[in-house]
């Protein structure tokens, strides 16, 4: 049986008449009819051309057939027409024909966008004579940029026609090849720059090479074929030269024969229609004819065409018909021409309906193969393809060929729904088939975490090293898997390299940390790997697991710290370009990551107070209690010291004043008696530091401490005396100290001195003999003194009381002749004040604040006044201050808000008398201000 005659049959064209137009009345159409003698056509151009003979007394006629089946013509020969070649890309006509008897074929081109005298205009005519002997023109054909006309003449000879084929003075005509059989079928090969001529004769077939000087040329093959039995695919096709015997059909390359297939029978016509092969041969059932006798009419033949799909290997239509004049492509369809001057339109099935119809048959017959390259031969969408597929795949799923199913519906991957797939190929031994589809779905990055998990459990189980470390280590730029999810399920499955090379090339520095420090237990490379981060990471990463490192690597730990903590460069470089200067993080924050690791926690805190003043007070705090925890447990006398040296140090660098509290406690923890003291001072905490003595019952260094600070706090001799009185052994020496201190200080009174050492069995009289003796003689003279400033204020209160009566009673003599202010000698006018001073008139005005006082004694004046003011003042607050004090039930909360408005603040101005003053002085200004205000009234 012949090949083609296995090929599967569809038919994906619908056959209809062409009808002329209905009328006006609606009456049905009768077919449509071409006028007799059509001997040649073609088509393009929106139009279908025809050529005819003489016939009768019509002229030969080229005809235009338009989609609206209105029919135009002119003459163009007078005889015969008998080629036509209309190009698809421009409006140019090349036709051959006769005008008179005998073998003298012209020539013409057509330029069919002009006019001449209502015909096409003809910008070309010449002979087509291959030199001078006449022969019959076999073939025409014109390549498309207008540069090129080849002719082939039944003697086995080619003209070519180079350069612009519409005029004559721009082209060049000649033989391109000659032969002893005549030439069958001619066509031109543009492939980007380069021009092709295939050249078909009945015993064989050449190519030439246009675009090359001297046209060389090749023989394809040693076999020909009949007239218009070749023909040109399409780019779908690569552009093949097609060419077709009684036995097969060829495929040609310019330089080599393509494919073949064996169509049997007696072929006719063959064209190339949109990736289709048509071929016009005769029916079986009638005796063959002539090869080269396509020209003649054979009315009585039947003839078969059909349409093949070449590259799906099927039949698209087949149909037999009458006398088939040939076969014409123009408007989205064929039409077939018969010798009856009958019409038949070939409608392609669009494509729906064509894949509806076949995929009934070849699903019917489980020939999916053929149904899918018809599907993508047709361009037909994804999800149509895809269910092709599945439908496929579940075919061969149930036949039980899982490998070949798989491989369908790995074609369906972003179609359909992968859960469909995997329910099918979970049983373990499909586990291979589900690995290569779960395999594909990840290189397409349809994959999710779940199917990620799962097929990596699928490795895992397979145990197959090496695909799983093919999926694993692709480049960045080939991932198509969460690599979180990888990581984790690695890490479940014991492979810890693999998801250690993972973690650390996708950088999750977290998982890459949890499985060296938790899994492998490689303490050394995490920490290695830690100082390779940017410093942020860097930083979060010692603070979760610096406990682990330090414990496992101290040394090693404490180093990257120190360098993380003051000058912090990345060993990898992953900082970035531009970053010169270092980061350091809080040194204070990493202080727990050294629990147990005491002495690299004090190596560590001392690098950084060495190379980082700065650095945060919790580190000082930190340093300062372990240097005193060390000293504190020390043994060794020499060592100890030297712990004590550094901690007292520490305490002296001045780190230590916002937190004072909290190193004095710690001091206090470790009985760091120094330290303790140390800060007593600095605090100005004297009285502690004179209780801390009384508590170790150093008595001298309580009397030095009262030397040393008892001018700033007075109480510390009180404190003093107190404390030696409460003791029961002999203290008369530091008694008999504190006393002489007192005494010349006037600290205490001597009967609260005598009140606090009553207390004291060992102090006897003869302890303050000495004491209250030189009290009593101060008070005795004292008291002297006083008697004495009393009996002068008494004799000048006399005196100034003797003044005012005078000043009253008898008039006032001024006796003034210098002013007071100038000194000059006084002339009128002149102003004189009771006082006794006088001024000149122009110099009190100058100097004078008020009209009614002395310039010269308006200070002093001025002074009492104030001191008067200031005693009616506190008089009359005091008044206020005792009445609240009687009248409230909480007396010391008036107390404290007489005390917070500063109402007992000690001021100068009133209260303390200058040196050498007493209470008479005072009252004698008050007698003076009194006899200033009399004179003044006088």
């Amino acid at each position: 049986m012949a090949a083609y005659l296995q090929w599967r049959r569809f038919v994906f064209f619908d056959r209809e008449t062409v009808r002329e137009p209905s009328g006006p009345d609606g009456a049905g159409a009768k077919p449509f009819a071409l006028p007799p003698g059509i001997a040649v056509c073609d088509s393009g151009r929106g139009s279908l051309v025809f050529g005819d003979i003489l016939c009768g007394a019509r002229r030969c006629q080229i005809w235009f057939l338009p989609r609206s089946l209105q029919l135009s013509s002119f003459q163009a020969y007078k005889l015969r027409v008998t080629h036509l070649y209309q190009l698809k890309q421009h409006s140019i006509l090349v036709s051959i024909g006769e005008d008179e008897e005998g073998i003298n074929p012209l020539v013409k081109v057509w330029n069919l966008e002009k006019r001449d005298g209502g015909n096409p205009l003809c910008t070309r005519i010449f002979p087509a004579i291959p030199g001078s002997k006449p022969t019959v023109v076999s073939c025409l054909t014109v390549h498309e940029n207008l540069n090129f006309m080849a002719i082939g003449f039944a003697d086995g000879s080619v003209v070519l026609t180079k350069g612009d084929i519409t005029r004559d003075r721009h082209s060049k005509t000649q033989i391109l090849h000659e032969g002893s059989y005549p030439v069958t079928g001619l066509a031109f090969r543009q492939s980007s720059k380069t021009t092709h001529l295939f050249v078909v004769t009945t015993e064989n077939i050449q190519s030439y090479m246009l675009s090359v000087k001297d046209y060389p040329h090749l023989e394809l093959d040693t076999h020909g074929c009949g007239l218009r039995c070749s023909s040109l695919s399409d780019p779908s096709q690569d552009l093949q030269f097609i060419v077709a015997g009684n036995e097969c059909v060829y495929l040609y390359q310019p330089d080599e024969r393509g494919p073949c297939f064996a169509f049997e029978g007696q072929k006719l016509i063959v064209h190339w229609y949109r990736g289709y092969l048509i071929i016009v041969s005769k029916d079986r059932k009638t005796s063959p004819k002539s090869e080269f006798a396509g020209n003649e009419a054979q009315n009585s033949d039947k003839q078969v065409l059909n349409i093949y799909d070449l590259c799906n290997k099927f039949i698209a239509y087949s149909s037999v018909f009458d006398d088939i004049v040939d076969v014409l492509a123009e408007w989205g369809s064929l039409y077939v021409l018969t010798r009856d001057g009958k019409i038949h339109v070939l409608q392609e099935k669009d494509t729906q309906t064509k894949l509806e119809a076949s995929k009934f048959m070849l699903f019917r017959k489980n020939l999916f193969e053929m149904a899918i390259n018809l599907a993508k031969s047709h361009h037909l969408d994804s999800d149509g393809l895809s269910e092709i597929f599945r439908q496929y795949g579940d075919h061969l799923y149930n036949k039980g060929n899982h490998d070949g199913a798989i491989q369908q519906y790995i074609r369906t991957i972003g179609k359909l729904e992968p859960s469909y797939v995997i329910r099918k190929f979970l049983d373990a031994q499909r586990i291979h088939n589900l690995t290569a589809y779960l395999q594909m779905l990840h290189l397409q990055s349809l994959a999710n975490a779940d199917h990620t998990t799962l097929l990596l459990n699928c490795y895992t189980k397979l145990k197959d090293s090496s695909k799983l470390e093919e999926f694993i280590k692709t480049s960045e730029s080939e991932v198509h898997f969460d690599v979180e999810t990888a990581i984790k399920v690695l890490r479940q499955a014991g492979y810890y390299s693999h998801a250690v090379y993972l973690a650390e090339k996708h950088e999750h520095h977290e998982w890459y940390l949890k499985i060296q420090l938790e899994d492998i237990k490689n303490y050394q490379e995490a920490l290695h790997y830690i100082g390779k981060l940017p410093f942020e990471q860097a930083e979060s990463n010692m603070k979760r697991y610096g406990k682990i490192l330090m414990h496992h690597v101290p040394n090693e730990t404490t180093e990257l710290l120190k360098i993380l903590c003051t000058d912090y460069h990345a060993s990898g470089g992953n900082e970035g370009p531009g970053m010169l200067e270092g980061k350091k993080a809080n040194s204070e924050e990493f202080i727990p990551v050294f629990a147990n690791n005491s002495r690299e926690l004090k190596a560590f805190l001392e690098h950084m107070t060495e190379v980082q003043a700065d650095s945060p007070q919790g580190v000082y705090d930190t340093l300062l209690e372990l240097r005193l925890q060390n000293w504190a447990h020390e043994q060794d006398e020499q060592i100890k010291e030297k712990l004590h040296n550094e901690a007292l140090t520490l305490l002296k660098s001045g780190r230590f004043k916002t937190v004072f509290d909290k190193a004095l406690v710690l001091c206090q923890m470790h009985n760091f008696k120094d330290g303790v003291l140390y800060l007593y001072e600095q605090g100005k905490l004297f009285q502690q530091i004179m209780h801390y003595h009384m508590q170790n019952e150093q008595y001298k260094k309580v009397i030095e401490v009262c030397e040393l600070y008892g001018n700033q706090e007075a109480c510390l001799w009180e404190q003093a005396l107190g404390y030696f009185a409460r003791k029961e052994e002999n203290c008369k020496e530091y008694i008999a100290a504190v006393l002489k201190h007192i005494e010349n200080k006037n600290l205490m009174p001597p009967l609260l001195v005598v009140q606090t050492l009553a207390h004291n069995s060992t102090a006897t009289l003869s302890v303050i003999k000495d004491y209250l003796v030189n009290k009593l003689q101060k008070q005795s003279r004292q008291i002297e003194q006083d008697e004495q400033r009393i009996q002068k204020y008494r004799e000048e209160t006399t005196r100034i009381r003797l003044e005012i009566e005078e000043l009253k009673t008898s008039p006032k003599i001024f006796q003034k002749t210098k002013c007071s202010i100038c000194t000059s000698a006084l002339e009128l006018p002149s102003v004189h004040f009771l006082c006794g001073h006088s001024f000149h008139q122009h110099c009190f005005e100058s100097y004078s604040e008020s009209d009614s006082e002395c310039p010269t004694c308006m200070p002093e004046n001025r002074k009492v006044m104030d001191m008067i003011r200031a005693q009616e003042q506190k008089r009359d607050l005091h008044d206020q201050f005792q009445h609240q004090l009687k009248c409230s039930n909480d007396g010391f909360s008036v107390v404290a808000d007489y005390f917070g408005r500063g109402v007992f603040n000690k001021l100068t101005l009133i209260t303390d008398l200058p040196s050498g003053k007493t209470a008479t002085t005072i009252e004698a200004g008050l007698q003076r201000e009194l006899l200033i205000h009399t004179k003044r009234s006088t």
